[in-house]
């Protein structure tokens, strides 16, 4: 990909994430496609072409949904979800959008050595939410980050999960993963993750989480039948190694507040509202 067109996608973006702050905080005055436009420096047309691009729909629809009010009104449900929904097993492959996903663990020796011996191939690519890190080693993807323009954060993430692994850069073959994830939806994919057995056990539990579905922290906790470790499942979901693919991006405070999102507030509302849309269209 050119240099020119990843400075257009990286300035598309950041726009849209601008129009979505600009409806959040203006949803009550129902403001029109022209406004949210001009307010962003696009014309009319061309921003209802890219917001779809980005979002998945266009931007009266984004406003119809309301992401705040849609995740409240939704809390209710999270305990019912997880309960019907969550494999107790916590092992076999589960539903993640169209992908299938099972999450293997590192060995104690190996998350002690942090990855020595391990080799992995990482590069850079573009995906519908933003551009992206995406590592794997043979046993699966490892890290999948986003960034909008400073790759050195997410790289120096990566670096902190996987300090001391044989790493190999292969933008090609990144880009090539992250379209099989994003637009192909292959069917299965093998994440391998790096953590504590809480982490992992929290990290599979999210997994399970029903596309377009959304649940708390505090639900999280009483489905681990440990309802007194909320702060500890928010800082194994604030860990999350892998984005999207761990989707940390549905679950919300008990207010329903969109809390900590570590690619970005903005991103996750943006997944959330994306897949209750779809998830209302199906």
């Amino acid at each position: 990909m050119s240099e020119d067109k990843l400075y257009l996608q990286n300035e598309n973006y950041n726009k849209i994430v601008k129009a979505i702050q600009f409806i959040d905080e203006n949803f009550k005055e129902q403001p029109s496609v022209d406004t949210i436009a001009k307010y962003i420096g696009m014309s009319k047309y061309h921003f209802i072409r890219v917001f779809k691009e980005y979002v998945g729909v266009t931007p009266i629809q984004f406003l119809q949904s309301i992401t705040l009010n849609y995740a409240k009104e939704h809390l209710k449900e999270s305990s019912s979800i997880l309960e019907s929904s969550l494999d107790l097993g916590l092992s076999s492959p589960s539903r993640l959008h169209d992908l299938f996903v099972n999450i293997i663990g590192v060995t104690p020796k190996e998350y002690k050595e942090l990855g020595q011996n391990v080799q992995i191939t990482y590069g850079y690519g573009y995906t519908p939410f933003g551009n992206a890190l995406i590592a794997t080693t043979k046993r699966g993807i490892c890290f999948l980050g986003f960034y909008d323009t400073n790759k050195e954060d997410v790289y120096k993430r990566f670096k902190q999960v996987w300090a001391n692994a044989n790493i190999i850069q292969e933008d090609k073959k990144a880009a090539e993963l992250l379209d099989s994830i994003f637009i192909k939806k292959d069917k299965k994919l093998n994440l391998y993750v790096k953590g504590t057995n809480f982490q992992i056990n929290v990290w599979k539990a999210l997994i399970n989480i029903p596309n377009g579905s959304i649940t708390t922290y505090e639900d999280v906790a009483k489905y681990l039948d440990n309802p007194k470790a909320i702060r500890a499942v928010a800082n194994a979901i604030g860990s999350n190694p892998i984005g999207y693919l761990i989707p940390c991006h549905r679950v919300l405070g008990k207010s329903g507040a969109m809390t900590g999102y570590r690619w970005g507030i903005e991103r996750k509302k943006i997944l959330v509202a994306y897949e209750a849309l779809k998830r209302k269209e199906e």
